[in-house]
């Protein structure tokens, strides 16, 4: 079992900037994909980006690109969102994930708990 903590999150003027982490508790993090999905009030999950385990390549929703960036330092086993020019809409709870790399699936094996983030006009 590997347990994900998310932490970064809080209120923000829109315009303003967060950084969200992710710290995972293996230490074979490397051998993991990385997500971050969010989830608004009312609303189903979404995605919001993805990096692979080693780095190399990273995926984002239309509505972040240009402004969200996904990263990971897998010799610290933690993962980031970093997120600019933040807007109301982006107001959500925001969850990492992990999967096994390789494992032919856009299913996630390991969730955080989440960590809020409001967006304020």
């Amino acid at each position: 079992q590997v347990q994900l903590v998310e932490s970064g999150g809080g209120l923000v003027q829109g315009g303003g900037s967060l950084r969200l982490s992710c710290a995972a508790s293996t230490r074979t993090f490397g051998a993991y994909d990385m997500g971050w999905f969010r989830q608004a009030p009312g609303k189903e999950r979404e995605f919001v980006a993805a990096i692979n385990w080693s780095g190399g390549r990273t995926s984002y929703a239309d509505f972040v690109k240009g402004r969200f960036t996904i990263s990971r330092v897998n010799s610290k086993n933690t993962g980031y969102l970093q997120m600019n020019m933040l807007k109301p809409e982006d107001t959500a709870v925001y969850y990492c994930a992990l999967k096994v790399a390789g494992s032919g699936t856009y299913a996630y094996d390991y969730w955080g708990q989440g960590t809020q983030v409001t967006v304020s006009t």
